[in-house]
């Protein structure tokens, strides 16, 4: 048998999902998976946490995944809340300003602001606490494959040499570079943005002039963003000119040229941002997730927060197909749900990007007073600072009739008391699907949920502050199914009887077959909690 023939599948260890890649995707699809009972190997070629920080914003909704992923409270105390986003012109003038809550419709900050490496921690922490995740650092990846209809194998080496493991399904959150995404066959869409810029992030006690949140200097000729993350931490971001500047030159119109005290410059590293779409997310059971599927400009500080919804999107799907014997169509729709998705955060990047920059045409000057007319339109900021997350597609598991109903949106996420304590509302619901009904669900209703085996809950025995109520009233429903991802998969339309398209979706979820995972799954399973 030569080097590159696989070994036959019952002779090697094996894994229910391999998951190239430690980073925050990564790990969070792990725990994901483990909250479903899934055991997962992740494969990372470092040994430690990266130290140095890289994404510092996050959104509500990213916040919620965490908090699935049961790390909500750890992220909530190491993150702050930010006001939101404001536009500036060349002299610094303010010309628009998006606010964010502090109680977004998930149950958390609309933005939040975050040091990177913190939340790698804790995401590690988590990770070496739950008996279903093995992390196995300091390896290299070196195929996947060449068969990726499952079982898939995954060869790698570490210091004692080469090694393969068989996968159910594998989960490439390997990055911009990533072989998972060579493996499939899968090539970039460019989607038109490339541009150079150097990252500058500052510890200092210095008195910075900020506000708390995200400023965007709309000037062709020195286009910047700033930030505060922490409480003596700030980032700037600058697109090169013709000559390397000093840092203290650059920041010069938010730190006074004549401070000399503390001045730490953490990190200055130089970034191609870029915008582009993986043109497929999947081959057989292997999977693209974040950067390996997507690259996005950070002018609206969705890059980190695309890679954790792609891993909420796709974890309850595969632990169903892996632990009940679903329908394998249904991880069909992660691609569907998620291309669109991630299309439209990037094209909102780049536009933001563009209004930063003014392009360097003969037009540029033109759009630029364009855009500081049309930030005077009174309520486009409010409009333009809404949730970056827009309703999914119709498809299977989203059952659109409305341009403006529930389907394909978030269920929100308010506090509730439930069994004499205060809970955030899928603390209460659990992981699977369920019913929030506007009343006392219908005997069909009730029929409907014992077969799908979920629970049918009357909103008002969750005792919250009328949100759920009045977010049914307005979405002209008397009962929502909520998927296990909290988004909206069909709708009881007031007055009606119950839902209507159950035969298009419920083969998908519902089925009496048993799942097909490998024989020798469990028996040569190396798994353990362990990190090494």
């Amino acid at each position: 048998m030569t080097a590159d023939q696989a070994p036959p599948p019952d002779s090697a260890p094996h894994a229910p999902v391999v998951i190239i890649g430690a980073g925050p995707v990564g790990v969070t699809a792990a725990l994901l998976l483990a909250r479903r009972g899934v055991r997962t190997v992740v494969l990372e070629r470092h040994r430690e946490v990266y130290p140095l920080p890289r994404a510092v914003a996050t959104d509500d909704e990213v916040c919620r995944i965490l908090q699935a992923a049961g790390v909500g409270e750890e992220f909530t105390a190491i993150s702050r809340p930010a006001q939101g986003l404001r536009l500036l012109d060349a002299r610094h003038r303010v010309m628009a300003e998006f606010r964010r809550s502090v109680h977004g419709h998930h149950g958390y900050p609309q933005t939040s602001m975050f040091d990177q490496p913190e939340l790698e921690r804790v995401l590690r922490d988590a990770l070496g606490r739950t008996p279903e995740c093995e992390l196995r650092g300091g390896v290299e990846v070196t195929a996947v494959g060449p068969d990726t209809t499952g079982p898939v194998r995954v060869t790698y080496r570490d210091d004692n040499g080469e090694h393969h493991l068989w996968a159910e399904a594998v989960l490439g959150c390997d990055g911009a570079n990533s072989l998972t995404r060579e493996a499939i066959g899968a090539v970039w869409e460019n989607l038109r943005f490339e541009e150079r810029w150097t990252v500058i992030d500052v510890r200092t006690n210095a008195d910075v002039r900020c506000w708390e949140g995200v400023d965007q200097v709309c000037d062709p000729d020195r286009p910047a963003t700033f930030m505060r993350v922490g409480e003596d931490r700030y980032r700037w971001e600058f697109r090169l000119g013709e000559r390397d500047e000093p840092v203290r030159e650059l920041v010069a119109p938010w730190v006074s040229p004549s401070y000399d005290g503390d001045f730490e410059v953490v990190r200055k590293t130089q970034y191609i941002f870029r915008a582009r779409v993986a043109d497929r997310w999947h081959g057989g059971r292997v999977f693209l997730l974040g950067d390996a599927a997507h690259l996005t400009p950070p002018f609206i500080g969705q890059g980190l927060c695309s890679g954790l919804r792609d891993a909420y999107n796709l974890t309850w799907k595969l632990a169903r197909v892996l632990q009940q014997g679903a329908e394998e169509s249904l991880l069909d729709t992660y691609e569907s749900e998620r291309k669109p998705h991630a299309r439209h955060v990037i094209r909102l990047a780049v536009a933001m990007g563009w209004a930063m920059t003014g392009g360097q045409d003969g037009a540029a000057a033109l759009r630029r007073n364009l855009l500081a007319v049309a930030c005077r339109i009174p309520g486009l900021a409010e409009a333009a600072g809404r949730d970056l997350s827009p309703a999914l597609t119709a498809g299977p598991l989203v059952r659109r009739r409305a341009r403006r109903g529930l389907a394909g949106t978030h269920c929100p996420q308010p506090w509730v008391n439930a069994d004499g304590r205060r809970s955030r509302l899928d603390e209460v619901l659990g992981d699977s699907f369920t019913i929030l009904t506007a009343t006392d669900p219908s005997p069909s209703l009730t029929a409907l949920a014992h077969g799908l085996g979920v629970r049918a809950v009357p909103v008002t025995e969750l005792r919250d502050d009328g949100t759920l109520a009045a977010w049914l009233r307005a979405g002209r429903a008397d009962a929502a199914l909520l998927r296990p991802d909290r988004v909206v998969l069909d709708i009881v339309p007031a007055g009606g009887r119950g839902f209507t398209d159950t035969a298009t979706w419920a083969p998908l979820l519902h089925t009496t077959r048993g799942p097909h995972p490998s024989p020798r799954t469990a028996e040569k399973s190396l798994l353990r909690s362990a990190t090494r």
